[in-house]
Formats: structure tokens, sequence, C-alpha cells
């Protein structure tokens, strides 16, 4: 939470910073950005000493790291934020997620599916490494690239790679296995 909080403030600094025309003001504008940046260098460390002083962390770190897409700070994630993974179904954690479609109906008139409430947090670092996972994972490349030669609007396809994604790494954690290629297409 710290480091979203940091990286939030980053942010805001690096707006301040293109809006503003004092030069005197800048530098202090400036100021605040690096010491932030230490901060955040400070709050990664200790996430990574922390992941790294568990086992049980530290070896569900290097099976989410092994998925082509997730780096360090989704695998951080969705460990601290997402116990759950691999105890629940994968309509469960799609829910708990926020990534699982839900209509709109009301009595004949058929809304359309939409992703609504989860855990924002852990949404966003699943956005993130399905994005680079539509791109670099072969598997998820694939998907995405079926998805959008249907039709589907390149958004919602980059949602269904991130419920993918998501469901390929519950089953891994379920599992205990490392990514597979072949087992991952199945899931």
């Amino acid at each position: 939470m710290r480091r979203r909080q940091l990286i939030e403030m980053i942010t805001a600094e690096r707006n301040r910073l293109l809006a503003c025309r004092s030069a005197a003001v800048r530098v202090g504008i400036q100021a605040s950005i690096d010491w932030l940046k230490k901060q955040l260098a400070k709050v990664d460390g200790d996430l990574d000493r922390a992941v790294r002083k568990s086992a049980v962390w530290r070896e569900k770190e290097d099976l989410l790291r092994s998925v082509p897409g997730v780096g360090r700070i989704a695998a951080t994630t969705l460990i601290a934020e997402l116990p759950e993974l691999g105890a629940l179904d994968r309509k469960q954690i799609a829910a708990l997620v926020g990534v699982a479609p839900f209509n709109r109906d009301s009595g004949q008139w058929r809304g359309t599916r939409s992703i609504r409430g989860g855990r924002s947090s852990v949404r966003a670092a699943l956005y993130m490494a399905a994005l680079v996972a539509s791109r670099r994972n072969p598997v998820l490349q694939k998907f995405y690239q079926r998805l959008v030669a249907g039709g589907k609007a390149k958004k919602l396809a980059l949602v269904a790679c991130m419920r993918k994604l998501l469901t390929i790494l519950n089953s891994m954690v379920k599992a205990n296995t490392r990514w597979q290629p072949a087992a991952a297409q199945s899931a």
C-alpha cells in the first residue's frame, strides 16, 4: 500500500512540475520528487527482503515470475494482496479480483457484460502484467490476437487476457507447478 501511495505522490509532483513556471518552486518540487524516489527505492528493498526472508513467499514469487509477463511488482502484489491465490476456483478468484464479467440484464432486456468491484490494486498490477504478456507470452499473445481478429475491442481483449492470466496463475499456485505453455493453453 505504501509503495502505491509513493507512486501516486511522485506522479502528482511530476504533474505539478510540468505546470509550474517559477524556477524557485520547480527546484523545491524536484527535491520532493527526488526524496520520494529514495523512499520508493527503500520500500522496494524492504519488500524484496520480506519476500526473500520467507521461504513460502520466495517459492510463490519464483513460481509466479516463471510466467512471461509477470514481473517483480505483479508477483509481489499478488503475494501481498491476494493470499487466496491457489485456494479458490477460477470463477471465484476472477470475481474476487474484479475481472469476472457480470451481466446487466433485467427481464427481457440484455445489457452488456462488464467487470467491476474486486481488489483494484491487484487488478491494476494484473492489467500491466497482461499488457506485457499479450505481447511477450506466446499463449496470451495468440489468445489476444484471436479475440481482436474476431472483432472484440482491444480493451475487452486485454481484460480477457487479464482473466486468463489470473486463471493460469491460480492453477499454477494450486498445483505448485512452474509455467508450462502447453498446460496454460487449456487453462
